[in-house]
């Protein structure tokens, strides 16, 4: 579904200074006060592929290999907790180690997209997925992107085997804190995406600026954002629920934060599936 990612950075910090240093800029930063989205302004969310935008749209998500469009706020995704089905080359050679394994070797992987999940089980190895990581958003911002929006999270969850869960909500916190702070010292806005779990330690441990909420009106959670973060939350429902999912959402916070609907595969305009609808 997202677009190859490339490795860009080999290189790693001492990891405990690494996270010391950065975990306790995090909220300074934040305070700073990076840019943050238009709020309820006209969404889209291509991340599956670049398009022209309408021109009502105000706020733009593409991944972080793609181009930002002038005159709107620009989101830039990253796939910061789980490999690219497509990449074959960033968690390859001297970083395959970085990928998730179970007690007899097998990776540990999220089917449903056919990716694998990114081991944040130590401090090392969370230094070093960050540095790779950061260099993505380094390219964000020097391509003029306004936002950060890492994705997956919620990993933690997907990460059992062999009736034991391999990783926990605090590891990927502790990754999230280095990425918010790198972000935020790049002049970027970051995202807490989905991960409803963390209530208001996203926004006042991480450093997460706004959230962007998928099916959270299919899941019944949307209060769980809009509670920390207002209105500066963008919610995206799909055209494989029920179409209820968009028509209550609309009527429920509609005229309050931005809500589209798209396509699972968020394909690009043009494609077949396409969907989008904003209200």
């Amino acid at each position: 579904m997202r677009t190859t990612t490339r490795t860009l950075l080999s290189a790693v910090l001492t990891a405990g200074t690494l996270v010391a240093t950065l975990a306790a800029t995090a909220p300074a930063a934040q305070a700073a006060g990076a840019p943050l989205p238009p709020v309820n302004a006209q969404f889209d969310y291509q991340i599956g592929g670049p398009y022209t935008p309408a021109a009502s749209v105000g706020i733009l998500d593409r991944d972080h290999t793609a181009s930002p469009v002038a005159g709107r706020y620009n989101i830039c995704y990253v796939n910061a907790y789980q490999t690219q089905s497509d990449d074959t080359t960033t968690w390859a050679g001297g970083n395959s180690d970085l990928i998730l394994r179970n007690s007899k070797g097998v990776k540990v992987g999220d089917p449903k997209w056919n990716e694998y999940l990114l081991d944040t089980s130590t401090s090392a190895k969370r230094a070093r997925i960050a540095a790779i990581v950061n260099g993505w958003i380094d390219e964000c911002a020097s391509k003029g992107f306004q936002a950060v929006e890492p994705d997956n999270l919620d990993s933690w969850t997907r990460s059992k085997s062999g009736g034991k869960q391999l990783l926990t909500k605090q590891n990927n916190i502790d990754l999230a804190t280095l990425l918010a702070a790198h972000a935020h010292q790049k002049g970027l806005a970051i995202a807490q995406k989905n991960t409803s779990q963390l209530g208001s330690v996203g926004k006042n441990t991480v450093g997460f600026d706004f959230a962007i909420a998928e099916e959270c009106q299919a899941y019944e959670e949307c209060d769980a954002y809009t509670d920390v973060y207002g209105a500066n939350v963008i919610e995206i429902e799909y055209t494989d629920n029920d179409l209820s999912a968009y028509t209550d959402a609309c009527a429920a916070q509609g005229s309050t934060i931005s809500v589209i609907l798209r396509d699972r595969d968020v394909v690009a305009k043009g494609k077949s599936g396409y969907t989008y609808k904003y209200c």
